[in-house]
């Protein structure tokens, strides 16, 4: 199984000199015990796979099918009406990404049975209990819970390519798991197949004729590697008013950073290198598109989506050559006037943060031109 020793390194050593910081020891535990441990137990199991699941040593990946786009553009909402074609899709529920390898979710299944069955559900009902007050605070903000299904970048955690120390840590300008063709070939060609080895297990779990549903506003930037490594893939790209998602995402991990006790002058060289990486979640899959035009894709305008869902799913499906059943059909039909009135009610202003509207829209004018969103104060 693969781990990526240089990030782990990096991250340990910024952990390390954070002497001031009163998480230090506790992030100092997680690097030093923790990490080594469960990356030991996942990779045992990761091998246990492919002896008690032959199936896996022949499992394709065809024509996967990747939402992406910036965060807060509507990826959650155009995977949640995705993932409803339950006969078709297969895709990571939330806590299936802590366990990443096969035998590992086939013995917590069983756990499950024996808890339903002998306890009478006692473990199913605390997890129920934490997972509301877990995340039940912020779904006002963002849909997430174990059982949700969730970005699948999560899953990368196993291998240490992962945005969560970004969060507990402010060290996204030194840490850059955004620009996956900016690594050595050696390194892009581990990321890329450690995931690709990860979703050939969870098809083996849900199907092995499904396809593959992912959702990544992270995986805007590995557009390139992406097709590199699933080359009948399709790619939907959700876009929306920069200045409605960008603020909103400085916001939300800024809240992350607070929490975790950074003060402003520790998180803001992160902080810009997010703000250049948010520019990148809007160009770089249109330019990667731009030179592959044989790739089936889609860009999905978020108004479009809020206003009219079925419609705006349909022409998706037929952009990337999806048959639609008669089933899902009837689904996207129930959820039109409740997806109409989708709305985030996450507080936030630009005016909190160093880039400008008017930076934003000279350095995003192709794209306020092309989607006549409207220009700041107009």
């Amino acid at each position: 199984m693969y781990f990526d020793f240089h990030y782990y390194r990096k991250v340990l050593a910024y952990a390390w000199a954070q002497k001031q910081w009163p998480g230090r020891n506790k992030v100092l535990v997680k690097l030093l015990i923790l990490v080594p441990l469960t990356t030991i137990f996942h990779a045992a199991f990761f091998t246990l796979d492919y002896l008690f699941f032959p199936a896996l040593w022949h499992q394709k990946v065809v024509a996967p099918v990747f939402v992406v786009g910036h965060a807060r553009s509507g990826t959650t909402l155009m995977h949640r009406l995705l993932a409803a074609d339950g006969n078709r899709f297969s895709y990571f529920m939330f806590w299936e990404m802590f366990f990443p390898a096969l035998t590992e979710k086939k013995i917590i299944s069983m756990l499950a049975w024996l808890d339903r069955t002998v306890f009478g559900c006692r473990v199913e009902k605390y997890l129920q209990d934490w997972d509301e007050r877990t995340f039940g605070q912020w779904r006002h903000i963002h849909e997430q819970g174990l059982w949700i299904p969730e970005e699948d970048q999560f899953i990368m955690n196993a291998a240490f390519v992962t945005q969560q120390w970004a969060l507990d840590l402010p060290l996204m300008h030194e840490v850059d798991i955004f620009h996956i063709d900016e690594l050595s070939a050696r390194r892009r060609r581990s990321w890329m197949n450690f995931y690709k080895a990860c979703v050939k297990r969870q098809l083996v779990l849900k199907g092995s004729s499904k396809t593959h549903l992912s959702k990544n506003p992270v995986m805007s930037g590995w557009v390139g590697a992406i097709l590199d490594t699933f080359p009948d893939a399709a790619i939907v790209v959700m876009v929306r008013d920069p200045l409605q998602c960008i603020p909103s995402t400085l916001k939300l991990v800024e809240q992350q950073w607070r929490s975790k006790g950074w003060k402003k002058q520790d998180y803001l060289p992160s902080q810009q290198a997010l703000t250049a990486i948010s520019f990148d979640s809007f160009e770089m899959p249109r330019d990667l598109l731009a030179v592959r035009p044989g790739t089936p894709h889609k860009f999905v305008d978020y108004r479009d989506l809020t206003k009219s869902p079925k419609e705006t799913v349909e022409q998706v499906y037929s952009a990337i050559g999806l048959g639609i059943t008669d089933e899902y059909r009837e689904y996207l039909h129930l959820q039109q006037e409740k997806e109409k009135k989708h709305s985030s009610k996450f507080n936030y202003n630009i005016d909190d943060y160093e880039i400008t509207p008017r930076e934003i829209e000279a350095r995003l004018a192709s794209l306020y031109d092309a989607y006549q969103w409207p220009r700041y104060q107009d």
